[in-house]
């Protein structure tokens, strides 16, 4: 994959602000580990304190175990979480099937680019590493080093190309379609726990920009 060669470099990831409910999200610079928790204070979200224009994004994550469904635990992109003309990368994990991942991008607030991923494993049995690499081009999702998913820009069709933040939530989405994308929220073994760690962001390519601009 040609475009994020441009910008190789990752770095650990040193710093993060947290969206709301900072009391479910723990984290720790020095061993790189960010843990969300869902109960019944609802979930949380991190992300990076800079936005960043293309490179390689990757964390090693564990989701949470027993009956997760009506849940959605994630990894992404986006230029703003709430804004309805963001550009974003997913990778978005449907807690009524933990064998499975779905990815998906917009840009400049339309998706509809979802596509459904066999994981070959319960994304809850250990970390698995999970990679992004945008590029002015081409976006790449990486599961455990195989190439799961490649898009490439086409003539007249939008791509991201806004500085994005790195996010990362746990959520209930259960409301959404009816349960029918993460199936219907039952709650039997909370607390949920989901772990980041060995968090790397592109070195070179941060703009320094403020998180409501």
């Amino acid at each position: 994959m040609a475009d994020p060669a441009l910008h190789p470099e990752t770095q650990p990831l040193k710093q993060i602000a947290i969206d709301y409910t900072p009391e479910a999200c723990s984290h720790c610079p020095d061993s790189n580990t960010i843990t969300l928790t869902f109960d019944h204070r609802g979930g949380a979200r991190w992300r990076t304190t800079t936005r960043y224009l293309y490179g390689t994004f990757s964390a090693l994550i564990q989701c949470p175990k027993g009956n997760t469904s009506g849940l959605n635990f994630n990894i992404y992109l986006s230029s703003l979480e709430g804004d309805k003309s963001q550009d974003e990368i997913d990778f978005e994990f449907l807690g009524k099937d933990r064998t499975i991942v779905q990815t998906n991008y917009y840009t400049t607030g339309t998706g509809n680019r979802e596509s459904i991923h066999q994981l070959g494993f319960d994304c809850s049995d250990g970390f698995h590493e999970y990679v992004i690499k945008w590029g002015p081009n081409e976006i790449e999702w990486l599961i455990d080093g195989k190439s799961v998913r490649r898009e490439e820009k086409r003539d007249g069709e939008g791509f991201p190309e806004k500085p994005m933040f790195l996010y990362a939530s746990v959520w209930d989405a259960s409301y959404i379609d009816e349960g029918r994308w993460t199936g219907k929220y039952v709650g039997c073994d909370a607390p949920y726990v989901c772990v980041y760690k060995d968090i790397r962001v592109p070195a070179e390519t941060a703009r320094e920009c403020s998180s409501d601009s």
